[in-house]
């Protein structure tokens, strides 16, 4: 390397004591030293990158949850937990940092040092509130990177008896014939079951109105108390109410039926074709973390969720064990990112 740019330099001196111009050879040999120099970096680069993940991880790593334990993020991040600790031998933890819909922990996974001991849970609800608030204080696809995805689950439209209704059609009918009288209940404003309903609402041609509370638990309390119609929610939360016929199920959100109810239709082919919303949860990190670690994360949590404990523990709430590769998840994210900032525009939604 010292000789070939010395050769250089006496090259230039002899040209210049001539007074000739520098041969078209000698700019040649200087662009070949820069694109040697840039090899080299961007190979010294990769070198550390591999290094940096043949070391980890060498510390406790934690999980942000945006959520208060018990929660299907917060259940889903626990099982994942359980397992990294077991084949790392390095303690996996998972830390609650509830608030502004998880806007603050996923800030705090934006901000953390990008050593990939500090990652994240997110769920769709998320990827709504990044489509249509300018304001947070990070961006979900510039500052955050998908690891991948962790399960999924359906919710399940139902209503309560006193509505003559015993299928999707026949809710339709009926809010078409009864304008501006079904209520439905959810958890709050912007949350995913809201946008449900309102694509249902959208796709369906009929107007339901709604009705926010703050919680699952209270919406599902709404209805039984006959202050909402209509409501959506997992299966879990609804099926004590079904098996006792306080509410009554008519279909699932789902793109294919489902083995835990095989007898309810998807709403997609109970009327409303090309319907489908599905509650996901997954696991980011900063942007900044080395492309190795994320891949390093990504295997260790796909083997997590093959695991059948894991698989088991997830479907006592309703939900799949889902993985992807990091790329796949990303894109997954942004998809729905737009599918809902459509939505909102379409609707006219105004979320505050």
């Amino acid at each position: 390397m010292t000789a070939s740019i010395s050769c250089r330099d006496d090259d230039k001196q002899l040209h210049l004591e001539r007074g000739e111009a520098m041969p078209d050879s000698s700019k040649a040999l200087r662009f070949a030293t820069a694109v040697f120099l840039a090899g080299a970096c961007l190979a010294q680069h990769a070198t550390a990158q591999t290094d940096a993940a043949k070391d980890y991880p060498n510390k406790p790593i934690r999980i942000l949850v945006g959520v208060t334990a018990g929660g299907g993020s917060d259940t889903t991040a626990r099982a994942i937990a359980q397992k990294l600790t077991d084949a790392w031998g390095r303690q996996v933890v998972v830390d609650n940092r509830p608030g502004a819909n998880a806007a603050i922990a996923l800030d705090l996974a934006a901000k953390a040092a990008p050593d990939g001991y500090t990652i994240c849970m997110i769920a769709a609800s998320q990827t709504i509130t990044a489509a249509v608030n300018p304001k947070l204080p990070y961006d979900l696809t510039k500052d955050l990177v998908g690891i991948s995805q962790a399960s999924s689950l359906f919710y399940v439209l139902y209503h309560i008896p006193s509505v003559p209704i015993k299928s999707i059609r026949e809710l339709i009918a009926y809010a078409k014939a009864n304008p501006g009288k079904l209520n439905y209940g959810t958890p709050g404003a912007g949350n995913l079951q809201h946008l449900a309903v309102e694509m249902f609402s959208y796709m369906a041609g009929v107007k339901l109105i709604h009705v926010p509370y703050k919680g699952g638990s209270a919406a599902v309390a709404a209805a039984l108390a006959g202050e909402v119609q209509v409501g959506m929610g997992s299966l879990i939360t609804a099926r004590p109410h079904l098996s006792s016929g306080r509410l009554r199920a008519l279909a699932i959100t789902a793109k294919q039926r489902s083995p835990a109810v095989p007898e309810l239709p998807t709403v997609a082919e109970a009327g409303v074709p090309g319907y489908e919303v599905t509650q996901w949860y997954g696991v980011i990190a900063g942007a900044k973390v080395a492309p190795a670690i994320i891949r390093k994360l990504n295997a260790g949590i796909v083997e997590a969720l093959k695991s059948p404990d894991v698989v088991q523990r997830l479907a006592a709430d309703g939900s799949t064990a889902t993985s992807s590769s990091p790329e796949a998840f990303d894109a997954y994210i942004k998809s729905e990112m737009a599918k809902w900032r459509k939505l909102v525009k379409d609707v006219g939604l105004v979320l505050d």
